[in-house]
């Protein structure tokens, strides 16, 4: 009797010690499945949509146009992606929309974000041109207010859109602000308001740029905030030692990263160096994207103090 109690207790102290760790890899492949599902049914639906910016700027009254996110899922995205409920800012609650979540850098946060300027106030305000005062260069955008919806396969999805976006007019130019190009912000909740809420877990976001042939990116960043005074070369060496999964974002989704920096909560501040390149005087550069002001700039892609690498997976 005394050996197979002293059989389980050693079943129970092992079961006490790997469970936590079992069920907690199971959520992270299924959250990882949904998620990719997720990014693929918004792919499709972007694609079908004619363009992106416009809807809900018709209107003259400050209260339509700051609803033109509502107009946006409403008479866009529902046309083409299965909707069950669309929620306004002030109930973004009812379509499951957690009340409180965790950023990635373990910050408790005690209320969603209802419109783009809390999503992220260098949406709407911000000098492109910080250092050189004599030659500022303001970025206003609309602060429309955020709008939700469920989706018929259990995901809350909150929306945060810029009726006014424009396509990648700059791509070459050497100082490029990425505001505009934002056409509309998703923060998704893959199981509602259940928990962890938590971003990295079941909170993610996806993030389209460009009214025509736009462009839908859903970069996880890793949960370590990044490094530091890496070059381009050694920055893809860094991600694939993390995790064979992980890269250098692009230019796109170092936007994304940008936009969504309060729920990522550990993104530091400096210039994020991408994978994408373009020509500067016929000379092929590295863009790196500030955390700053949203700047993209063309750079030799060398390693710099102010420069650092974040990967992330699709």
């Amino acid at each position: 009797m005394a050996e197979i109690l002293l059989s389980l207790t050693i079943i129970g102290v092992v079961a006490a010690i790997t469970l936590p760790s079992l069920t907690g890899n199971i959520n992270e492949r299924t959250w990882n499945t949904k998620r990719k599902a997720l990014y693929a049914r918004f792919s499709q639906a972007i694609a079908l949509m004619p363009s992106l910016n416009g809807y809900g700027v018709g209107a003259t009254d400050n209260d339509t146009i700051s609803k033109a996110t509502q107009t946006f899922v409403a008479d866009g995205l529902a046309k083409v992606l299965k909707i069950n409920n669309i929620c306004d800012a002030s109930h973004l609650s009812d379509c499951g929309i957690p009340e409180k979540f965790v950023d990635m850098g373990g910050g408790n946060h005690n209320s969603f974000m209802n419109n783009m300027t809390a999503l992220n106030s260098m949406m709407t305000s911000v000098d492109l041109n910080p250092n050189d005062p004599s030659n500022p260069n303001i970025y206003n955008g609309l602060n429309t207010d955020a709008a939700a919806f469920e989706t018929q396969n259990g995901e809350s999805i909150a929306v945060y859109y810029n009726p006014y976006c424009r396509s990648d007019l700059d791509a070459t130019t050497r100082l490029d602000g990425m505001q505009p190009k934002i056409c509309a912000n998703f923060i998704y909740d893959l199981n509602g308001a259940k928990g962890p809420n938590t971003v990295g877990k079941d909170i993610g976001f996806i993030t389209v740029l460009y009214p025509a042939d736009s462009v839908v990116v859903a970069p996880m960043p890793h949960v370590n905030a990044g490094k530091k005074g890496l070059s381009l070369e050694e920055g893809i060496k860094y991600c694939t030692s993390l995790d064979s999964e992980y890269r250098v974002p692009n230019k796109d989704e170092a936007a994304a990263l940008f936009v969504n920096k309060y729920i990522i909560g550990n993104l530091p501040g400096g210039w994020l160096t991408t994978s994408s390149k373009g020509l500067e005087n016929n000379v092929l550069k590295v863009w790196t994207q500030s955390t700053y002001t949203g700047n993209r700039v063309l750079t030799n892609g060398s390693a710099g103090a102010d420069n650092y690498v974040r990967c992330v997976k699709r």
